[in-house]
């Protein structure tokens, strides 16, 4: 079984670590908030200027105004900054975050991202993928195996235009968390009830396994 947006979320947060600063791209890595381990203590950052972000709110109590870069409505945990995008921007060109979690439409062997846009589709504007990519060397790519036409999102090219060039070298999807060495896939876990020949099938650029590849492991 191809693993649940909650549980990819759930394996991404697992890269996670005590003292972090955190970006959460827009749509599936923005649910990583909802799974940081006990005794992990982050700073999630968007970059329309907040630090410190919180857990989404509860129904009747939306603040409008409190918003991430998705236009989500978010919450403020105890300790947080507000802030300018420029200072924002500032922070992640700086090399201050400390892990980008962040979606794509393609990713291949070289490292490349594409994420911020289709030709031929109306986009609102490339925000900031391409800093984060840029600042961030700790780059954790959160994305489903396949596109919505059923064709692979791991390439040995990208076919769009790039958001950034040889920075990914890890990849989680809803088949495989893969490590990208000497323009490779390399297939480090698979999820439940997912065979590695599966993903061998379903993954169009060059895949290399190991002698040992572990199931990723949940309570369902």
């Amino acid at each position: 079984m191809a693993l649940t947006r909650g549980e990819m979320a759930q394996r991404a947060a697992r890269e996670l670590r005590d003292g972090y600063y955190v970006n959460l791209g827009i749509g599936i890595p923005t649910l990583v908030a909802n799974y940081i381990p006990k005794g992990i203590d982050v700073m999630l950052q968007s970059e329309n200027g907040l630090l410190g972000m919180g857990p989404f709110p509860m129904p009747g109590a939306v603040d409008a105004d409190m918003i991430n870069a998705g236009k989500q409505t978010v919450t403020a945990r105890v300790g947080a900054s507000i802030f300018s995008s420029a200072e924002s921007f500032a922070m992640i060109r700086g090399g201050h975050i400390d892990l980008t979690v962040l979606g794509a439409f393609e990713v291949d062997v070289e490292g490349n991202i594409a994420s911020w846009m289709i030709p031929g589709k109306l986009i609102k504007g490339m925000g900031g993928a391409m800093d984060l990519v840029a600042g961030a060397e700790n780059i954790l790519v959160l994305m489903t195996h396949f596109s919505r036409e059923g064709e692979s999102k791991l390439l040995p090219r990208c076919s769009l235009p790039l958001t950034g060039a040889g920075c990914v070298r890890r990849i989680l999807t809803d088949l495989a968390y893969l490590e990208i060495h000497d323009r490779s896939f390399v297939l480090m876990e698979h999820a439940p009830g997912v065979s590695v020949q599966e993903i061998i099938a379903k993954t169009s650029g060059r895949l290399s396994i190991p002698d040992r590849v572990h199931e990723m492991k949940f309570s369902r």
